[in-house]
């Protein structure tokens, strides 16, 4: 059981390690601090969700739907497209807006709003993390719950690490042309996934 717990943890944890739209979302709030437990909450929940999914044989429906991914990589491309354009708008304003402590807060409806579509709209969380644990915790058979818990753990260990270590940055984001590239960087992110989506599946 113990080898599972500890096989779940580190599959999770290299599957959400690579920069990605819920990791740059979640990066930002950090470094604007605004909203960053709810965000992190919301992020390491709609994981454990997914991962509880995958686990349960998410992975055998959409085997048995072979229209199921192409939908959502379509779906997940142009969303990430449009996300993507609205960083580069944000970067062509300048950098005045988007300083942490005189830049207008987002409102937590918002942000919650865009930290669900960043998470449940992403086509790699289906395609990659949820069907990929899914089949490795099989492998763990009869601690496939152990296996979750590890990957549940690990989740919410990165996106803790993720938002409220970002503070450690705030000096350096006090400039606005930081957080002109800041933004530039996620919106390139966000393009290059859409793009990966289409190329190489």
């Amino acid at each position: 059981m113990s080898a599972a717990l500890l096989s779940g943890f580190l599959t999770s944890l290299s599957l959400i390690l690579a920069i990605g739209s819920q990791n740059a979302f979640v990066l930002r709030q950090g470094l604007r601090r605004e909203h960053v437990g709810t965000v992190v909450a919301i992020c390491a929940l709609s994981d454990a969700v997914l991962i509880a999914t995958g686990v349960a044989g998410f992975g055998a429906a959409a085997q048995a739907l072979p229209w199921l991914g192409q939908a959502m990589r379509w779906a997940g491309a142009v969303f990430l497209l449009v996300y993507g354009a609205l960083r580069f708008r944000a970067a062509w304003q300048g950098g005045e807006a988007l300083i942490p402590e005189s830049g207008a807060p987002v409102p937590r409806r918002r942000a919650i709003m865009t930290c669900l579509l960043l998470t449940w709209a992403n086509p790699h969380v289906y395609l990659d993390t949820l069907m990929l644990i899914g089949s490795v915790a099989a492998q763990h058979a009869p601690h496939e719950g152990a296996f979750g818990a590890g990957a549940v753990a690990a989740s919410l260990v990165f996106f803790a690490a993720l938002g409220y270590g970002a503070r450690v940055l705030a000096p350096v984001f006090r400039q606005p042309r930081a957080w002109v590239v800041l933004e530039v960087v996620v919106g390139i992110i966000m393009w290059a996934i859409a793009a990966s989506l289409v190329i190489d599946r």
